[in-house]
């Protein structure tokens, strides 16, 4: 981020706030259907990663390192892209249109996924994001559920595959 970006994002969002309490709040409600797809895919994101590695601690509690590089590899945009193509067809048209922007909003893809996977993670992503906002915590806890047992047979079928190799 180039340091007047940063500038801007300061006096914008954490403009002086009073006595000891946090800075003043500069929007109250949220237009969930407003927010660029990114922005979705952003809090979609967090909120993978968050439920990812708290469903992990379920299996080891101890060793952080195992633990991250599980997570790591569950999040990936392949791996969220094998998820959103097993659950597409129980989407419902209003979830379809959130994926579609998701997945035709401009971003970097990295050098990690095909374009495909980015592009199909990302509107994984913003999907989530859009439940998340939406206050749709239910269907939420549906779908992520649904995407982790996805992504936890696909890893589990791989390392069979490659007899357990990395």
């Amino acid at each position: 981020m180039k340091f007047d970006q940063f500038q801007f994002l300061l006096q914008n969002a954490f403009c002086e706030s009073e006595g000891d309490g946090p800075p003043k709040v500069k929007y109250k409600d949220i237009p969930v259907e407003r927010l660029h797809p990114l922005v979705l895919a952003y809090v979609g994101d967090a909120y993978f990663t968050l439920y990812v590695r708290t469903t992990l601690l379920s299996y080891e509690q101890n060793k952080v390192r195992v633990l991250h590089t599980l997570d790591s590899k569950i999040v990936s945009a392949t791996m969220q892209a094998v998820a959103y193509q097993s659950l597409e067809s129980g989407l419902t048209e209003q979830e379809m249109s959130i994926v579609k922007r998701g997945r035709n909003a401009k971003s970097t893809v990295p050098k990690s996924a095909t374009v495909a996977e980015y592009r199909n993670s990302t509107g994984f992503e913003a999907l989530l994001g859009y439940l998340y906002l939406g206050k749709k915590y239910e269907r939420l806890s549906e779908l992520v559920e649904k995407a982790f047992a996805v992504i936890s047979r696909e890893m589990t079928k791989a390392a069979k595959d490659s007899g357990g190799k990395k």
